[in-house]
């Protein structure tokens, strides 16, 4: 159930707003400029990368295929917004920037990386469909 809720909150709550605009797909004009701040080279590029991670990765979590490497995406993508974009922001605020999101999103993501999908996913059907009969 959590790595549903993590992949489709990612997906829907944080990736969609940054693909699609009314009007307009990808990342925005202002979204570029940030990610341009950070020092990015080719910022355009990073800025989709990171609007498909969440996006993508989000839904590739969410129904449980190639989960450790979405999870590792997603969890290299938060890494950078809590202590890169939010490097000065308070952890917890009750008005403004925070990391709290980013690291509400980071904890998940390692943990998923570590320990799979689990067993109602499509990794450990596929795991499954090619171990070894047993005797």
């Amino acid at each position: 159930m959590t790595r549903r809720f993590l992949g489709l909150m990612m997906a829907f709550g944080h990736g969609m707003s940054k693909l699609f605009q009314p009007g307009h797909f990808g990342p925005t004009e202002q979204f570029v400029q940030g990610v341009s701040k950070m020092g990015f080279p080719a910022p355009t590029f990073f800025a989709w990368c990171s609007a498909l991670a969440e996006f993508i990765g989000g839904l590739l979590v969410a129904i449980g295929l190639l989960t450790r490497p979405a999870a590792a995406v997603l969890a290299f993508n938060m890494a950078i917004a809590a202590f890169i974009t939010h490097l000065h922001a308070p952890v917890v605020a009750s008005q403004g920037a925070s990391k709290e999101s980013a690291l509400l999103y980071l904890l998940p993501a390692l943990l998923l990386l570590a320990i799979g999908a689990g067993r109602y996913s499509f990794d450990f059907l596929w795991r499954r469909s090619f171990a070894e009969p047993t005797p």
